[in-house]
């Protein structure tokens, strides 16, 4: 008897257990590596995402916050291996798609004594209580590098 209650319980268990997650319908991209390696990766990442219909959300921070400067240095500029890809280059690419949203950190600009007009087009400034509903939000997915 012992036996069949455990396969039953067992039986139970499998058909009450949730199913396999859905996709997110967001990807929140927290990015503050100074690695160009590193940066990169976190773009391609977020690019495929994109492109299997995930809205990408990046947050740059640190010395990532280069990334969106007009006068980015050349670690954030220069191609990488293997396909001669920079992050700054993918990261505007992102930019591109449907809904996407990239930003720097509250205290990107005041640590750097700048101002937005320091940003590229289309970058913004994350104001912190907004970024904190976008990672705590349950259809988001959040990649920190």
């Amino acid at each position: 008897m012992k036996r069949i209650l455990t396969a039953a319980a067992l039986a139970a268990t499998a058909l009450t257990a949730p199913a396999q997650a859905e996709a997110p319908e967001t990807l929140v991209t927290v990015l503050t590596a100074p690695e160009p390696q590193t940066q990169l990766m976190a773009m391609v990442l977020t690019m495929q995402a994109a492109q299997k219909g995930v809205t990408p959300h990046i947050m740059l921070c640190g010395p990532a916050g280069d990334l969106a400067l007009k006068d980015a240095p050349a670690s954030a500029t220069a191609g990488q291996p293997p396909k001669n890809m920079s992050p700054q280059g993918l990261m505007q690419a992102i930019m591109k798609q449907p809904g996407a949203r990239v930003e720097v950190c509250a205290i990107y600009l005041p640590g750097k004594g700048a101002d937005p007009s320091v940003l590229l087009d289309g970058v913004g400034v994350a104001k912190p209580g907004d970024m904190a509903g976008a990672i705590l939000d349950e259809n988001a997915r959040v990649m920190s590098y």
